[in-house]
């Protein structure tokens, strides 16, 4: 993608990359994404605003070359390769610049790079660096997602260069973001920023008295809104949940399934929204995402070798990781001869900070009895979201 103005003197000079579909082979990105990179010249100097994943460096490259741009500084917000991964090849081509990072940034980027110590300039929370009629602050916003990652603003023109944070991940033409990019920046936080949520509402807390006109993340548009996205940073960090219910699940034989649809059903009528997940065809992604304002998680699994089904495995350990702000948990499912697979599940989720809600683990097909015991437990998660005052 060829170069574009945002503002006088600042351009995006970073690369889209349409067919990319897994990120750090982990993370499911079907619609692609972008590794923004930002110029800004001033009436002295001229700095470059993080770089892009090696694999695109060309397009970076041949960016600033049709900008006709020498570059005296190359600041870097974060170590991450997909930020960092160009920097060798910069500090080639323009032999003066300085790479500008802070201290924790330096150290990693001393271990990834082989950059010389001569070439780092160290800077410290809300030090600012002159360029000549712009100037650029740094802020220190350490866990957002790394333990080294800081946001740039440049007061002159209001414009935050938030590396990862509210970035998102699409790959599209687009310089600013419509609202249509909800979902997706929901996604990315789910899925990167939501282990960090009680740091990260410390980190919006320092951004609350600037005066912010645009967010340029390095992944995906741009906002020229950036209440929208700040309020919707503000929402998922908070302690709030809402009034859902989602059930990760697996069925072998058909009797989890069994149990699986009468719950669902059953919550449906006492005016709590559902969400099951059958992990068969669910990307863990999608698990992620309805962690984000959920209530409680009902975990749904057969039994296989006396434990868990290992696509519940995953679902659990990764909620684990996360660190939802789940409220509820509870655990169902069935078994032929025997297993300690709710004893396995408990053990799974120390990291969760939840009541766990009265479980039901049956042999074979749920009886009458069985199925009693699911209206019990939907009445159970009923009661508690009305304790809550979650459901209207």
């Amino acid at each position: 993608m060829i170069y574009r103005m945002i503002k006088e003197n600042v351009y995006s000079v970073g690369a889209i990359d349409w067919d990319r579909r897994i990120f750090d082979e982990l993370i499911q990105i079907p619609n692609g994404t972008s590794y923004n990179s930002f110029i800004i010249k001033g009436n002295n100097k001229t700095a470059l605003i993080d770089t892009v994943d090696p694999t695109k460096t060309d397009e970076l490259l041949d960016n600033l070359k049709r900008l006709n741009v020498d570059i005296d500084y190359l600041v870097v917000n974060h170590a991450e390769q997909d930020h960092s991964g160009t920097i060798p090849d910069i500090l080639k081509i323009y032999k003066n610049a300085i790479v500008v990072t802070n201290s924790k940034c330096k150290e990693l980027l001393s271990e990834f790079l082989p950059i010389p110590d001569e070439k780092f300039k160290i800077v410290s929370d809300r030090e600012k660096l002159e360029l000549g009629g712009k100037e650029l602050e740094f802020i220190i916003t350490p866990w957002v997602h790394w333990p080294d990652t800081m946001v740039t603003y440049l007061q002159d023109d209001k414009i935050l260069f938030s590396c990862d944070f509210f970035g998102s991940h699409r790959a599209t033409s687009d310089l600013f973001a419509s609202k249509d990019i909800y979902m997706a920046a929901k996604k990315y936080y789910s899925e990167i920023m939501m282990p960090f949520r009680a740091i990260i509402r410390k980190n919006l807390e320092k951004l609350e008295n600037i005066d912010i006109g645009i967010i340029a993340p390095s992944h995906g548009p741009l906002y020229n809104n950036p209440e929208f996205i700040i309020d919707a940073y503000k929402d998922w960090t908070s302690d709030n949940t809402k009034n859902e219910v989602i059930i990760p699940y697996i069925s072998m034989h058909g009797s989890t399934q069994r149990m699986v649809d009468y719950l669902v059903n059953s919550l449906v009528e006492r005016g709590v929204n559902v969400k099951p997940l059958n992990l068969t065809c669910t990307d863990m992604g999608e698990v992620a995402l309805n962690l984000v304002d959920a209530t409680t998680m009902v975990i749904a699994s057969p039994t296989v070798l006396t434990g868990p089904h290992p696509s519940v495995v995953y679902a659990t350990y990764l909620a684990n990781a996360l660190k939802p702000k789940l409220k509820l948990v509870s655990v169902m499912g069935s078994y032929g001869w025997g297993g300690r697979m709710l004893d396995q599940i408990r053990g799974m989720i120390g990291n969760l900070k939840v009541e766990i809600i009265t479980p039901l683990i049956i042999k074979g097909f749920p009886s009458q009895e069985d199925y009693k015991k699911l209206d019990e437990m939907a009445d159970e998660i009923t009661s508690k979201h009305k304790i809550l005052g979650i459901i209207k």
